[in-house]
């Protein structure tokens, strides 16, 4: 059975999306490194009753192969689309269309954990190994060795942590893409940064007002 969507609507602005790691760092420019932890993606809070990150995967995956769902969600040449889903449990879902060329920019997706998995075309993930401040800063330095990239093929899917941070990228020059989204809790809040080399800036904080 279909999952229950809504209606799609257009546009450049990404609604909300990794690897683990061991200890990598990010620190304000011009103050001590600081020293983080990537965000484990097994499980929500043991206070949590909602599902899983595994339970997310799970429904992404199930989900993108619904083909006559996939088939539905209307594509435009220009920007993304999406349509909001019944995920499980509560959680936030999303069937988001990708023309050529279009990415999310970097973003978090600050205390839920996800997880994506593509229907149609290949995405590449672009992350960082690292749990960033929740306040206090506006530009980060990032220590070397934090990058993670990865490519996701039609049904490939990842699930990730609290506070994973990441941009979704279709690198097609002629394909579009399709994938299916989850979070829990539902997204309070999505940080969104900018980056040159090594530095991080926060640019803007988009609450569900801005994308629903």
């Amino acid at each position: 059975m279909s999952p229950h969507a809504s209606t799609p609507s257009p546009t450049d602005s990404d609604t909300p999306f990794g690897p683990t790691a061991d200890t990598p760092s990010a620190s304000p420019v011009g103050t001590t490194p600081g020293v983080g932890t990537a965000p484990s993606p097994g499980t929500a809070s043991s206070a949590s009753a909602g599902p899983t990150a595994a339970d997310l995967l799970d429904f992404v995956r199930r989900t993108a192969a619904d083909r006559e769902l996939v088939d539905s969600l209307p594509l435009d040449p220009e920007g993304r689309t999406w349509v909001r889903l019944d995920g499980p449990g509560g959680s936030e879902a999303w069937l988001i269309g990708w023309p050529p060329g279009t990415g999310t920019g970097w973003h978090d997706h600050a205390e839920s954990i996800g997880a994506f998995a593509t229907a149609r075309g290949t995405l590449t993930e672009n992350a960082l190994a690292v749990r960033l401040p929740a306040s206090g800063w506006k530009t980060l330095e990032l220590a070397d060795g934090l990058d993670r990239s990865r490519r996701l093929a039609e049904g490939g899917g990842r699930a990730f942590g609290r506070h994973h941070v990441h941009e979704v990228l279709n690198e097609s020059q002629d394909t579009h893409a399709v994938s299916v989204h989850a979070y829990y809790p539902p997204l309070p809040l999505i940080r969104r940064f900018s980056r040159t080399g090594p530095v991080l800036r926060l640019e803007q904080v988009e609450r569900p007002e801005d994308w629903q």
